[in-house]
């Protein structure tokens, strides 16, 4: 079924708009075709995304552009746009429906000892450190950026943006970018000390980004991007019952 609350969106003759219940018909004539680059899901294709830049966006507009395919990397906002290939799909999770397995409680859990606190987004050196590290150790990559790059790559935020912050006996050990609506809270990124898997640290932010949104009423919680073939993205598909947007920009419900 497909969500309600999904903008109506027209594509035809070039055209595209998006109709925002807050914010009324929004039209998307500022959209840029970016540079052809290879896709980091399907090795062999070519990737390519619609752009657009914004110093300041509106947290419920933001939604809105998020149910016509849209996500966030810093002041930028991209949708994919690939000539091959359309398996890129955003995934959401539903969750008034949603329910805590036993898999899940074990590692809410086995990590009952870790301090979560919640506040605005603050870039520290710790936190370029352990994000370093987590490239290296997680994702066989380096940063190139310098602590001013990644600051302003990861933790600058035309929306309204949250920050997770994990401590285990006052260290840092990983930290959780979010964005926030009434209507919706999005994982923009999580990273985590990578010598400490067997808590599995990653599931552990997201129960607690799931446990925030619950908390206060919040309906969806987003994933970002979901590839069925994707070994990299099946996490995503863990938190039940989940949505995928479809190509005519309907939210289909998938099987528990």
């Amino acid at each position: 079924m497909a969500g309600s609350d999904v903008g109506n969106v027209n594509t035809n003759r070039g055209v595209s708009w998006v109709s925002s219940p807050a914010f009324g018909t929004v039209a998307l004539d500022f959209l840029i075709r970016g540079s052809a680059h290879p896709c980091p899901y399907r090795p062999g294709l070519e990737a390519c995304e619609q752009v657009f830049m914004a110093d300041k966006f509106p947290p419920e507009l933001y939604h809105d552009f998020m149910d016509i395919g849209f996500r966030r990397s810093g002041i930028y906002f991209y949708r994919p746009e690939c000539r091959s290939c359309s398996a890129c799909r955003p995934i959401r999770t539903v969750l008034p429906k949603f329910r805590f397995g036993k898999s899940l409680r074990r590692i809410l859990k086995k990590n009952s000892d870790v301090i979560v606190s919640v506040g605005s987004p603050k870039f520290t050196v710790d936190k370029y450190r352990l994000y370093s590290y987590y490239l290296e150790s997680r994702h066989n990559s380096t940063s190139s950026d310098s602590p001013s790059g990644v600051k302003n790559s990861l933790y600058s935020s035309p929306v309204q943006t949250l920050e997770f912050e994990y401590r285990l006996g006052g260290r840092l050990i990983g930290a959780g970018l979010v964005d926030i609506c009434s209507r919706s809270l999005s994982s923009v990124y999580a990273y985590y000390d990578p010598n400490l898997s067997s808590r599995s640290l990653g599931t552990f932010s997201a129960l607690h980004e799931i446990m925030f949104a619950l908390k206060y009423r919040i309906s969806y919680y987003y994933l970002g991007f979901w590839v069925s073939d994707c070994s990299s993205m099946n996490y995503k598909a863990h938190y039940k019952p989940f949505e995928i947007l479809s190509q005519s920009f309907q939210w289909e419900g998938q099987a528990d």
